[in-house]
């Protein structure tokens, strides 16, 4: 059976006809396909995605104040869809809202397709089409291999893509699931006291291909999301003296059996207001060649050894 894709309707009786349902189905595999028909070898950007809305027969419009402290919205009303997102946000805030309202979008045309389909709930909705924009804007395969080829640099990633580095972090996670054990965090500025800095954002992932080349600490080693950021550590060190800091080895166990890990937290520097946001990065010392592109560019402080703090 083959349809034309003039809409966003047409795509998601394709996708039932395909699938069956969307149960089941990655938000990789939905993006790839979404991307083979509406994007193909195009760059994606926001003149890209306009004209893929258009196609779509979605009307974009842009709002001076949105409701409540929301990026975006849709309505659907049979074969019209709005989308509305809001103007004064960054072109990468925007292109992210455009994909995200879209798979959302997606999930209530897929179920109106097929009546057997039960469309996720608001919560796990909301985390798919998160997943989704970010495997259209940042596909995996070519992704992994700049972060490789980066040293796992979130900094470098997010200006080489233009994007925001808490999406560049996050799917960073993503792409390496499966296939290395390493934690990120992205630390800023606490929003109700500056001189305060929290986790704003983090990502773990593991090796299953080799299950012993994981890390298995103490519990809350690793700062989780909202965590302060304490006087000593690794972060602390690269926002006070706006240097990126390297630690080449951190013990946790008190006997010689403790491989080990390593760490790099980088500084994002403003020339007038100083350092506004901090990447670190973690992997287990045995990987730590993984890191030597960014610790090239960075050229980082060395710092020999912590032990059981970050």
């Amino acid at each position: 059976m083959s349809f034309s894709f003039s809409g966003l309707h047409l795509f998601c009786k394709y996708m039932v006809e395909k699938y069956g349902s969307l149960q089941g189905v990655s938000e990789e595999r939905i993006a790839e396909d979404f991307r083979s028909i509406y994007l193909k070898r195009l760059p994606v950007n926001l003149k890209t995605l306009r004209a893929v809305c258009a196609s779509c027969g979605i009307e974009l419009t842009g709002l001076d104040k949105m409701p409540g402290n929301i990026r975006g919205y849709h309505e659907v009303y049979g074969d019209k869809i709005n989308l509305y997102f809001r103007n004064g946000d960054t072109s990468s805030g925007i292109q992210n809202t455009i994909l995200h309202e879209m798979r959302e979008i997606i999930e209530t045309l897929v179920a109106e397709a097929n009546p057997d389909y039960a469309p996720l709930r608001t919560l796990a909705r909301h985390i798919a089409a998160n997943k989704f924009a970010s495997a259209v804007l940042l596909p995996e395969d070519h992704f992994r291999g700049k972060v490789y080829q980066t040293g796992l640099d979130v900094i470098a990633l997010a200006k080489m893509y233009s994007k925001s580095h808490s999406q560049v972090l996050l799917r960073m996670g993503e792409v390496l699931q499966g296939r290395l054990f390493c934690y990120a965090a992205l630390y800023e500025p606490d929003p109700g006291d500056v001189t305060r800095w929290k986790a704003s954002y983090i990502t773990v992932s593991h090796n299953e291909e080799d299950p012993e080349a994981n890390f298995q600490g103490v519990d809350g080693f690793f700062p989780r999301k909202g965590r302060t950021v304490l006087t000593g550590s690794l972060a602390e060190m690269a926002i006070r003296n706006r240097k990126a800091h390297l630690v080449q080895q951190i013990s946790v166990l008190d006997d010689m059996t403790d491989e080990g890990l390593t760490a790099i937290a980088r500084p994002l520097i403003d020339p007038t207001t100083g350092t506004i946001k901090v990447a670190q990065v973690i992997l287990l010392a045995r990987d730590a060649h993984l890191l030597s592109p960014q610790v090239e560019r960075a050229k980082p402080v060395m710092v020999e050894h912590f032990h059981r703090h970050i």
